[in-house]
């Protein structure tokens, strides 16, 4: 808690229970006062479009009020004008100052979200997993040893944060979401897919959940005869903006007694955290969740998009780093903003990315490097930027893949041309005047022939 507001603030700890603010009543926060009007009706006409919910832990004792607008926590949860394109804003204030119907206001707000390229790197099509020639619309498969399960009842979050790559989950407009209903249909999807060996639940956050929901999906899976499943991993930002879900939430010693299940079934369980700024690592509850996380056996492995406006300076990422590390988390990826929503406002281009990787890097121990980065989960597979080079008279970009949707082109060199605006592969040119790059027939014809269709290739 920031000593400059000591005399503002309300403890969480004392506060009678979770409580989350949206454009519905974000008005009536006292600190809602320090914002102008014009600040206040950005706000408004954003979260028409993009989704908008934080919290009482975020407001209370994360955001310091006294750096606004700059407080990288509050930019983070708080809509921003800058987070829609000038013609997108406009079009929507208009409405919204002559007093539109709630059938315009949301007419137009799904036209703007339908520009803004809802569902990157194939996740709606692309990357379906099929049972018995039916969809299973909670999974996605889209490298041979992993599926990502969405929880139907964890398809929300804590507090959305403001840059995020799956925010269609949380507007509304079913078409665009992914929810899986039943844990024996991912059961059964493992029995035949025996090249998996990890598990992701994913969303939302599936910890927004009662453990005595998500407990069924976990025992199912440790209670299942599937000896190919390894590790099973949770992605969640619980830790940052409700870290009273293991601690003092009515379910938490629940949650904790869950997590032990899966260690003591022989199964490694990962939490995948999201920290995206130093503040969320700042408070006792944080640590103290931390430490009783890792009393289960469970590992705690931590990944965040390089952000403008947030942490786009290498001392940003060496303070994460060094603190993770203190704490016992393994620093994992750096990713790159994906090329959907207002990734605009926060996208940092690919040679710029790669300088604070590599700054922050050098000036970290061993053990801190185990992060990998800057990455880009893109159409073709998990792409990372290896640096800028010359060679001969080509300055490039070195590219290689970490993950693929064909595990024969992981860790294959290939090269593009470097262009120090580009901030997404899909905007890169093959070097050496090469017209596609090397996975790009056989990408094609696999989409092409329907070779997906059954989640993997």
């Amino acid at each position: 808690m920031y000593s400059c507001q000591s005399q503002e603030i309300v403890s969480v700890a004392n506060a009678e229970k979770y409580k989350s603010y949206t454009l519905r009543n974000y008005r009536n926060l006292r600190q809602i006062d320090r914002l102008s009007e014009d600040q206040k009706f950005a706000i408004d006409v954003v979260a028409r479009v993009l989704p908008f919910k934080t919290n009482n832990y975020v407001v209370n004792e994360l955001i310091d009020w006294d750096k606004l607008p700059n407080d990288p926590i509050f930019i983070l949860n708080f809509p921003q004008r800058g987070m829609l394109h000038p013609h997108h804003f406009n079009k929507m204030a208009k409405l919204l100052k002559r007093g539109a119907s709630k059938k315009e206001i949301t007419d137009c707000a799904n036209q703007i979200r339908m520009e803004l390229n809802p569902h990157p790197a194939g996740q709606m099509d692309l990357n379906r997993a099929y049972l018995d020639g039916k969809i299973l619309p909670g999974l996605q498969h889209k490298y041979r040893e992993t599926v990502l399960c969405f929880p139907s009842q964890g398809q929300t979050c804590h507090a959305y944060c403001t840059f995020c790559f799956r925010w269609p989950q949380f507007i509304g407009v079913e078409k665009l979401r992914f929810a899986m209903q039943e844990a024996e249909e991912l059961v059964q999807y493992l029995k035949v897919h025996t090249e998996v060996t990890d598990v992701l639940f994913t969303g939302g956050d599936p910890l927004i959940m009662k453990t005595k929901i998500f407990a069924p999906y976990l025992h199912k899976l440790i209670r299942a005869n599937l000896p190919h499943l390894k590790t099973i991993r949770i992605g969640t930002k619980a830790l940052s903006y409700w870290p009273y879900r293991f601690i003092d939430d009515v379910d938490a010693d629940d949650l904790i007694r869950l997590f032990d299940d899966v260690t003591a079934a022989g199964k490694h369980l990962a939490i995948m955290a999201h920290f995206n700024s130093m503040e969320e690592l700042g408070t006792d509850t944080v640590r103290n969740a931390i430490r009783r996380i890792r009393s289960t056996g469970a590992q705690i492995r931590t990944q965040s998009p390089l952000l403008r406006h947030i942490n786009d300076r290498p001392e940003s990422w060496i303070a994460l780093w060094k603190q993770q590390v203190n704490l016992g988390c393994i620093p994992y990826y750096m990713f790159v903003v994906r090329n959907t929503g207002n990734s605009y406002y926060f996208n940092v281009p690919l040679a710029r990315a790669w300088n604070i990787f590599r700054a922050a890097y050098s000036r970290v121990s061993g053990i801190a490097r185990t992060v990998r980065g800057p990455c880009m989960s893109a159409l073709p597979g998990k792409v990372q930027v290896l640096g800028a080079t010359q060679i001969k008279d080509n300055e490039v970009f070195v590219l290689q893949m970490i993950q693929g949707r064909n595990p024969e082109w992981v860790l294959k060199p290939f090269f593009a041309s470097f262009d120090d605006q580009v901030a997404w592969l899909d905007d890169l040119r093959p070097a050496f005047d090469q017209s596609r790059f090397f996975y790009q027939d056989e990408l094609d014809m696999l989409i092409e022939s329907n070779m997906l269709t059954e989640g993997v290739v």
